[in-house]
């Protein structure tokens, strides 16, 4: 996937003995090309290059919220209580989905998470993309974001663009650093460790090491709930206050290792080597279940005067406790008579109230375990062809886990943990890319390059413990079965689903004339579940004049659907209209349920893409780059919004052998059901220059992205489809200035986000023109000697939060929009120390 090594090697020995070179190397991208590599100035599509210094000059430790900070339309925001997302958050660049963005590792494709986001904030509601946070910032030599549609160029998945990951290769000296960091409000304390060292391979070679622990706590920003405050005034004490949590979740644990290895072979040729392993234990709030009222745990149903009656099980086994079915809870059941007499002090009559008597609140979460290898060979021989030959090996596994709940259907004997279940996502790839350059008399050689690609993928669901999915006794008297909020997968639901795809291509790029280069692409792809795709793309860049030139490309796209979302079964609890809890299941598109509701079999997303822009390098050091986007995207993958059951629909559950289908108000299941059409601008600028008795940088990243939603049918809501096009803030911006004098450094950065609009919970509660923010970050360091160096930070230094969430907030409990760009935490601070050697 890469561009000719060789000449990246050439253009290493150059830089050390040329400094300014070396200045010009680090702007150097080997993505969106296989020609010789080329600056970001001289590309003809945009692309961002990172460097690992930007990584540490911020408050952020994850890697999403790293690249929210550099790359103009990147996008990520916080997780509060979002099912799985709050396991691996979903990140969005140029306005689409998380899984539009095609992640690369030293040019070599990443595979999926196994998290599928069911709830993923409209935008990315089913999406299963990479999980970029086991990447450690430590481990980066660069980050190359190629922010253009280029799936004829590396196949499915890169309709919004390319983000490509560089490993450091140095084979000696390395880092060390400590970090430190807590909210203003006295929550989320974060601690961090990493390390990197390089080593030499011999004389001929290098081995790079990173690792990285992190932990963090979790953080409060809510009220209390309308209803827990009810049950409180009624005389409930066992009430928690907040009954519900909304904040980030808590980081148990967080590991990360990745190693990079290279050898030279001699004869123009080399082997690598390098992969990963990671593991994080995350732990984040869930919804509060009413002692009154909950579905299958408390709620009795309403009698003929609207009261709410208690649901009442009887433990004799031959329904001889002749137990009541006609208990009003009042205000707080636990005082009416009849409740105490009749239930709580009989021994034949369970209600959850005699054990949980405030409800509960579930704790979610799961361990996440991710891993790859990759290894190769790459050179040239001696008729100038270059050749990369790979094989990549990954692998991502989600161990889901809740507590603090229980499986109703078991009564009293019920457990309060469980282990619901694991998903892994695995996938294997052979990659043969090979580079000629072909003199025909142009200005320059033109770039020939064609590959083949193997890539083998599989979806594998394994059972959970079976506690969170027995039907216990009391099942038939309408209590839910499985652990409350996220029902084990049960044996028979369990399975491994593959398949595999081969893929041609061939690319070509060469300047024509001195001032104009002309490139294009054609990529074949055969799934064997689906069927085949030719896409293309063609792209030119034309140097107007010494300081200006111009870049255009036309590219048309696809995404086929994941084996996740063809086949996975799940159940996730969500917030009705009717402002209670239901139980939502997810089932395969081809379900017969799902196709009574209008499920069919998944086919690819297709997408036009059309990108212009102008670059400006002045020769006083002032660097532009300006570029205008328009993708049109049609038959998008998404989760239906919910579809209520009938009777009906649950008994033909019940007869495929779903025993647990009489708990499930919805179903929901993945559709290409709308179509939609997003444009925008990405402005970035760079300007160095003396001032103060020192040297300051300043930078400039800045996005407009507007979308709309051309067709949609029936199953997605006006509420999605205002989440679609409003939920990311349509302009964001930050500036950023970094002045170095002497031994000290000063870091000051500027955050704009526009208003956005939230459907709050997913439910119909619309929060219209969540206002505009600023937010200011902070940072000041000074090297106490050659090899050490403090930093003092603040991220989102003058502590500001989003619009108070005052129409809703009592439904929930959420103090603010949960999906607010500048998230609900507030004001920032951390420090750390550095050591280099």
């Amino acid at each position: 996937m890469l561009a000719s090594n060789v000449a990246f090697a050439q253009q290493n020995e150059e830089n050390e003995t040329d400094p300014d070179l070396e200045e010009r190397y680090e702007q150097i991208a080997v993505v969106g090309t296989r020609a010789a590599p080329r600056s970001v100035g001289e590309s003809a599509v945009p692309i961002d290059i990172i460097s690992d210094e930007e990584f540490k000059s911020q408050g952020a430790t994850d890697m999403a919220s790293m690249m929210q900070t550099v790359v103009p339309s990147f996008n990520v925001n916080d997780q509060p209580i979002n099912d799985a997302s709050t396991l691996v958050r979903p990140a969005n660049l140029r306005g689409m989905a998380s899984d539009h963005t095609l992640v690369l590792v030293n040019g070599k494709r990443r595979h999926r998470s196994a998290v599928i986001t069911f709830l993923g904030g409209g935008l990315s509601d089913g999406a299963q993309g990479p999980d970029i946070s086991v990447i450690p910032a430590a481990a980066l030599k660069q980050v190359e974001v190629l922010r253009d549609g280029a799936a004829a160029q590396y196949g499915s998945d890169a309709i919004a663009g390319v983000i490509n990951f560089v490993l450091k290769d140095a084979d000696e000296g390395g880092s060390f650093e400590a970090r430190y960091g807590s909210f203003y409000e006295g929550d989320g304390d974060m601690v961090q460790f990493s390390g990197n060292v390089g080593m030499p391979l011999t004389d001929a070679g290098f081995v790079n090491v990173t690792a990285e622990y992190r932990t963090a706590d979790p953080t409060s920003r809510s009220v209390q709930r309308d209803d827990a405050a009810g049950l409180i005034a009624g005389g409930n004490t066992a009430v928690a206050d907040p009954a519900q949590i909304w904040g980030s979740p808590e980081i148990k644990d967080d590991i990360k290792l990745f190693a990079n290895l290279g050898l030279d072979l001699g004869n123009d040729s080399e082997a690598y080597l390098f992969g990963n392993y990671a593991e994080r234990e995350v732990e984040g709030g869930f919804y509060y279940r009413n002692p009154h009222n909950r579905g299958g745990v408390n709620n009795g149903g309403i009698d003929e005067d609207g009261n709410q009656l208690l649901l009442v099980g009887d433990l004799t086994g031959d329904m001889s406790g002749n137990c009541p079915t006609d208990i009003q809870v009042g205000s707080n059941v636990l005082e009416n008579p009849r409740y105490i007499n009749e239930v709580a002090n009989n021994p034949d009559c369970f209600a959850f109230n005699e054990i949980l008597p405030g409800g509960f609140t579930p704790r979610f979460g799961g361990t996440v375990t991710d891993m790859s290898l990759v290894f190769g060979t790459r050179g040239e021989w001696v008729n100038e062809i270059s050749y990369d030959v790979s094989v990549n090996l990954g692998q991502n596994e989600i161990e889901y886990a809740i507590s603090n709940t229980i499986n109703p259907s078991l009564g009293p004997d019920t457990p309060f943990e469980f282990a619901p279940g694991k998903y892994i996502q695995s996938e294997q790839t052979l990659d043969i890319d090979l580079t000629k350059p072909v003199d025909v008399g142009l200005y320059e050689p033109v770039y020939v390059s064609g590959g083949f690609q193997y890539r083998h993928e599989t979806y594998e669901s394994k059972a959970g413990d079976p506690d969170s999915y027995t039907i216990g006794p009391l099942a038939k008297q309408g209590f839910g079965i499985g652990s409350n909020g996220f029902p084990g997968l049960a044996p028979d639901s369990q399975g491994e689903v593959s398949r595999h795809n081969i893929a041609f291509y061939l690319d070509v790029e060469s300047y024509l004339t001195e001032t104009f280069m002309l490139a294009g692409a054609l990529r074949y792809e055969d799934f064997s579940d689906f069927g085949n795709t030719t896409k293309g793309k063609i792209a030119f860049r034309w140097q107007a004049m010494e300081s200006i030139a111009f870049r255009g490309a036309f590219s048309t796209g696809f995404k086929a659907p994941t084996l996740g979302q063809s086949n996975v079964r799940n159940v996730t609890t969500a917030f009705g209209t009717d402002g209670r809890l239901i139980d939502r299941a997810t089932l395969p598109p081809t379900d017969p349920v799902s196709q009574l509701k209008g499920g069919e079999q998944l086919t690819p997303e297709e997408s036009e893409s059309i990108t212009f822009g102008v670059v400006a390098d002045f020769e006083n050091g002032l660097f532009i780059t300006a570029d205008y986007y328009h993708i049109e995207l049609t038959d998008r993958l998404s989760t239906a919004s919910g579809i209520s059951l009938t009777e009906e629909d649950i008994q033909t559950l019940l007869a495929q052998g779903i025993t647990d289908a009489s708990s499930f108000s919805e179903i929901s299941f993945f559709t290409n059901d709308f179509d939609t059409t997003t444009e925008g601008v990405d402005v970035v600028a760079n300007y160095s220059m003396e001032m103060l008795g020192g040297d300051t940088k300043f930078s400039l990243a800045y996005n407009w992205t507007d979308t709309t939603v051309d067709e949609a049918s029936d199953n997605i809501s006006s509420f999605r489809i205002r989440m679609l096009e409003d939920n990311l803030p349509s302009v964001r911006y930050s500036l950023t200035a970094n002045h170095t004098n002497g031994d000290w450094r000063v870091l000051g950065r500027l955050n704009y986000y526009g208003s956005i609009y939230e459907d709050h919970l997913d439910s119909g509660l619309p929060i219209e023109n969540i206002g505009s923010e600023m937010t200011l970050d902070l940072e000041l360091g000074y090297d106490v000697s050659e090899n050490f160096s403090v930093v003092l930070g603040a991220k989102n230094a003058l502590d500001e939060y989003p619009d108070e969430n005052t129409q809703w907030k009592g439904i929930a409990g959420s103090l603010y929009p949960t999906t607010s760009p500048i998230g609900i935490n507030g004001g920032f601070y951390y420090v750390r120390g550095l050591y280099t050697f």
